[in-house]
């Protein structure tokens, strides 16, 4: 079933040609199902390409999807067009008094800061505390799982020897759970980043369960036991490109990164990708979308909150 999306959003072409269902407010009018409202944060400064990402992961479901795209007003986005911002985002403060069925948040490149000194960290918390009462499922990704876990239940992260990087295999510890729906007992996974949260603090909080861990990469998947709040350390939602793109960069910028591991054929950076996570994702998105939203938002968004 379709992703309800702005007719000029820049993703529409790719998503079309890559046959994931899109429409627009005019053919959406004319269903009778109401559709799930998901909001975006996005906080990554490719903004255009995290669009593509997430957008390619949830259109892949039947369910009607109304997508919101927001930023952090208190932060000015170098790396995105402001017309870009302006066609296609709002800010917290304008939907503030709105409610939302799922609401997804992305990583963030400011992992090395204490949380306290990301410049738009007071927004931040003021949208984590109100997704409590406005939003009934909240996935968290990368930075963005850190950041929760930390306001939320003052888990802590700490910073890595060396930036953990490429595709990891994970064991999935929980089979009947229902994130995990589908899932082999073993899958892939890309992680980028210089942080963790340690999986033995999560499991310590109470009503949180540690779903999915990694032997070289640790902790994956975390959710709450209403499945109101869902962490995801790493970043499923990459396309075949990505982590590479990211080691050119890095290296360009004089940066002692290695190449990604268990990514290029025989980890070889000068050889192609090797793409080995994408079913999973879709799966993860889906199993979210069914069944941590769809399955207990209330048909009327103004009760969310209400209990």
């Amino acid at each position: 079933m379709p992703v309800n999306i702005p007719r000029d959003l820049p993703a529409r072409t790719t998503l079309e040609a890559e046959n994931v269902f899109v429409m627009i407010d005019e053919r959406a009018t004319h269903q009778d199902i109401r559709p799930l409202r998901i909001a975006i944060v996005n906080l990554m400064p490719t903004k255009i390409a995290t669009e593509t990402h997430l957008l390619r992961l949830l259109g892949n479901t039947p369910l009607q999807l109304e997508i919101t795209l927001l930023h952090m007003g208190s932060h000015e986005p170098r790396n995105t067009p402001a017309g870009h911002l302006d066609a296609f985002y709002a800010t917290f403060d304008e939907v503030r008094e709105e409610t939302f069925d799922g609401l997804v948040i992305t990583g963030a490149p400011v992992e090395l800061l204490p949380f306290e000194e990301v410049d738009y960290w007071d927004e931040l918390v003021g949208l984590l505390e109100w997704s409590r009462t406005h939003v009934y499922s909240t996935m968290h990704v990368c930075w963005g799982a850190q950041a929760a876990l930390y306001h939320h239940y003052g888990v802590p992260k700490r910073e890595l020897p060396a930036k953990l990087f490429g595709v990891f295999d994970h064991e999935v510890l929980a089979p009947r759970h229902r994130l995990l729906s589908g899932f082999d007992e073993a899958f892939r996974a890309p992680h980028s980043r210089y942080t963790e949260t340690p999986a033995a603090a999560v499991a310590a909080v109470p009503g949180i369960e540690v779903l999915v861990t990694s032997p070289e990469a640790g902790l994956y998947l975390a959710a709450s036991t209403d499945g109101r709040q869902v962490f995801v350390t790493g970043h499923p939602e990459y396309d075949p490109e990505t982590l590479h793109m990211e080691f050119v960069r890095d290296r360009e910028r004089g940066m002692a990164t290695q190449p990604p591991l268990h990514y290029y054929v025989d980890d070889d950076p000068t050889r192609e990708p090797h793409v080995t996570w994408r079913s999973h994702a879709y799966l993860l998105y889906a199993n979210w979308l069914n069944y941590c939203v769809y399955q207990g938002t209330p048909y009327d968004r103004t009760n969310i909150g209400r209990d």
